[in-house]
């Protein structure tokens, strides 16, 4: 991915750099053509989320509707329900 052209928010999203590399993230925010702002609710929550360049992420082709409604709705998102987006769709990497 290049581009945040090919993402969305509310869509599910695997970071393959840093310190996060290999943990699974939904984006809440897209900054511009390079940067978006993912969060978990967990390691990252809404409050702070992780601001993280478009090529350090491979997407899934999943997308929360329940995230992407609140998103456009401007209703508040919250760190329970990104945890449960995640879990509910299996995608949730259990602490060793």
């Amino acid at each position: 991915m290049q581009s945040t052209r090919e993402v969305s928010i509310g869509q599910l999203v695997k970071s393959k750099a840093g310190r996060d590399k290999d943990r699974v993230f939904i984006i809440i925010e897209i900054i511009d053509e390079l940067y978006v702002l993912i969060a978990d609710g967990d390691l990252r929550k809404v409050e702070k989320p992780k601001k993280k360049k478009i090529k350090h992420l491979s997407k899934y082709n999943i997308v929360s509707k329940e995230i992407q409604n609140r998103h456009s709705g401007h209703q508040k998102i919250s760190n329970l329900m990104l945890r449960r987006e995640i879990e509910k769709l299996g995608l949730h990497k259990p602490q060793i």
